[in-house]
């Protein structure tokens, strides 16, 4: 398979990503608790909509509404036995989306955590967990994508275990993590030591870096991390809108598109190469970020004074690379908004 997204990656400075699934799936009628990656099947159009937004927005890449598409997450809607028909499904739109757009758009397999907490802290075995993820980026491959997308990973046992298994699939692949605990994933991981990690994978990514977290300033704080430890391989940031607030019994992320073009500008300054938007993200940020990565150059990395000017405080004193102690180990279910 010709790997698009390196072909992509030869040809421009930056790529633009697309922006939330979840956000844009709610808007659409997308009830809480529900499982998005049924809409493949059962409201194809809206997914058409969904990855034509982003493609009409401006980017270049977007990702398949299958991140909750492993055999642990979609048992928690009994839908365990659809994994291959859910996320090939999911590819296929995706690929017939991107085919017609008229100029390369790259279609990445979207791949989440399994929810499931793996040895030797929890119960799911590395075995199990390479399985599962083997089992979605097949049904992914086979549905045309370009390139496996891992996303909003914390602990470091579940990263390697996709990696096994994009291996065994033969495809490229990305992956992301999320620092939203002080500047670490919930399960300790700094982005010195992400960056450490995927050197040592016997199939490394791609690129990698970060996703979702908790605002642009804080993720771009990672970036300059990942920047820091000088690899070589293209940085990923895909932040949230701003800060998720309650209004009117719903959470809205009040990041404007004006902030989310300055973070866009930002974030290639600060050394990413693949750029775009996580929970609260919708069209008019990608807009916005389109036309603020196309109308300047890639400048000095940005201060952390320039980028909290910029964007906002952080929200914790640390990036979590210093001398504090690492905080607790803690569980969740997360679903990418």
């Amino acid at each position: 398979m010709t790997n698009a997204l390196s072909t992509l990656l030869e040809t421009v400075d930056v790529i633009l990503a697309d922006g939330a699934t979840g956000t844009n799936l709610f808007n659409m009628g997308l009830q809480p608790g529900d499982a998005p990656e049924l809409w493949n099947v059962d409201a194809s159009d809206k997914i058409r909509a969904l990855y034509q937004g982003s493609v009409d927005a401006g980017s270049d890449m977007f990702l398949t509404n299958t991140f909750g598409g492993t055999a642990a997450r979609l048992k928690l809607h009994d839908a365990q036995n659809r994994v291959a028909e859910l996320n090939r499904i999911g590819a296929e739109l995706g690929r017939e989306v991107a085919d017609k757009a008229g100029r390369p758009i790259v279609v990445a397999g979207s791949v989440g955590p399994t929810g499931e907490i793996m040895e030797p802290v929890g119960s799911l075995s590395h075995a199990a967990a390479v399985e599962m993820f083997h089992e979605q980026a097949e049904a992914l491959k086979a549905g045309g994508a370009d390139v496996l997308w891992l996303e909003t990973i914390s602990a470091p046992e579940e990263f390697r275990a996709a990696a096994e298994a994009f291996a065994l699939t033969d495809m490229p692949w990305c992956g992301t993590m999320s620092f939203d605990t002080a500047g670490r994933t919930m399960m300790g991981v700094t982005s010195s030591d992400m960056a450490m990690m995927v050197e040592t994978l016997p199939n490394p990514p791609v690129a990698f870096g970060a996703n979702c977290g908790t605002g642009a300033s804080d993720i771009l704080r990672t970036v300059l991390g990942f920047a820091a430890q000088g690899s070589e391989r293209p940085l990923i940031s895909k932040g949230n809108a701003g800060i998720p607030k309650y209004v009117d019994g719903h959470i809205h992320y009040d990041g404007t598109p004006e902030l989310m073009g300055q973070y866009a500008a930002m974030a290639r300054d600060a050394g990413a190469t693949i750029i775009g938007g996580c929970c609260g993200t919708m069209s008019a940020h990608l807009r916005k970020m389109r036309e603020a990565l196309d109308s300047g150059r890639r400048g000095e990395r940005p201060t952390l004074d320039q980028i909290t000017s910029a964007l906002g405080p952080f929200s914790s004193a640390s990036d979590g690379t210093g001398d504090e102690a690492v905080p607790e180990r803690r569980t969740r279910r997360r679903r990418r908004a």
